[in-house]
């Protein structure tokens, strides 16, 4: 198989992809035209950025800012008139004004913190206090940091499963499995047309889904030596403060476990992409081709002009040669029954 350190992520109406130099993001607009924008990274510096668990704290702050930034940039392709919902708060404005900092960045940051600690609030703070109200005359750590993490975990899962039924939110898990079939179709050496990628699996071992069921299976192992017999407020301080450290130990797991494809590397990585199946879904072509673009924009293999040529054609506005499909590549609307092949891994 090829590897690549393309990732993506799946958003509103629309599939966005990163490189290690570039990002590129399609938005299917309510007409059935696609929408694309690329821009460049940014690159961080310094002694601490490659060293591992440092790492992956870093990655998670990044991912934090960058996923809320491309979802608002997903609703304002989506919709012009969307823009304007999207406007810093005076508190915002005046945060950016005492810092020196664009405003726009500035509510990107609240935002995240705030999705942080709303995170926070369900899967770890509200597990320990249920725990603290069941445990009765337990006493042993583990048992009890068991316990708390498989509430945490049964938490995280109705919440997942949840929120499939609404309805924005099962499109997302569409392009999210949009997102995954296309970096599989590559790392097999399959040509990029809507045909290869439906036959691919809508799992991956790099999935954000995975880093998160890591998370939480760390979580009980470092909680573990924190003890229990901290009390209220302290408790909860303690095991925020080391979620940092839990972040960035997950990072090395998931990078470890997508490193190699023995039988050893697919049982560490099993339950992880099993949880995907609650977080990705079945895409329409349309879909497939959001997530096509955003890869071809960001592979590098093709220039401007093509990837123009690609947008228009999956946008169903290029030339009559194009509309008869000659590609297998269904025009917008044109959803054609999915396979439901998974991966023979997993």
């Amino acid at each position: 198989m090829k590897k690549t350190m393309i990732g993506g992520q799946g958003v509103f109406e629309g599939v966005m992809m990163k490189s290690p130099d570039k990002s590129a993001l399609s938005v299917r607009k309510e007409n059935g035209t696609i929408e694309l924008e690329q821009w460049a990274n940014k690159k961080r510096t310094g002694k601490l950025v490659g060293l591992p668990v440092i790492r992956g704290i870093i990655a998670f702050v990044d991912m934090m800012g960058s996923g809320y930034s491309t979802i608002m940039k997903s609703a304002q392709l989506y919709d012009d008139d969307a823009e304007g919902e999207f406007e810093p708060s005076r508190l915002e404005k005046k945060i950016a004004e005492k810092t020196g900092k664009d405003a726009t960045d500035v509510m990107i940051v609240i935002a995240a913190v705030l999705g942080v600690l709303l995170a926070v609030g369900l899967f770890f703070v509200l597990p320990t206090v249920i725990t603290d109200l069941i445990k009765g005359s337990i006493e042993n750590t583990v048992v009890l940091n068991l316990i708390e993490g498989l509430i945490r975990l049964t938490i995280m899962m109705i919440y997942m499963f949840s929120i499939r039924f609404i309805k924005d939110i099962a499109r997302v898990f569409g392009y999210h499995g949009a997102e995954h079939k296309t970096i599989n179709c590559y790392e097999h050496d399959m040509e990029l047309t809507v045909e290869n990628v439906r036959a691919c699996s809508r799992l991956h071992p790099r999935c954000g889904t995975s880093y998160i069921l890591i998370v939480m299976i760390v979580s009980i192992i470092v909680y573990s030596l924190t003890g229990w017999d901290l009390k209220g407020i302290l408790k909860i301080l303690v095991k925020i403060a080391l979620l940092p450290l839990i972040s960035g130990i997950s990072y090395e797991i998931l990078k470890f476990a997508a490193r190699g494809d023995g039988i050893c590397f697919r049982i560490l990585r099993w339950p992880g992409m099993q949880l995907q199946r609650l977080t990705t879904m079945e895409p329409d072509d349309g879909m497939m081709q959001c997530a096509i673009l955003s890869f071809e924009a960001v592979l590098g293999d093709r220039d401007e002009g093509e990837i123009e040529s690609m947008r228009k054609a999956f946008s169903g506005i290029a030339e009559e040669s194009v509309k008869e499909d000659p590609e297998g590549t269904a025009l917008p609307g044109e959803d054609r029954e999915g396979s439901l092949k998974e991966d023979e891994q997993a």
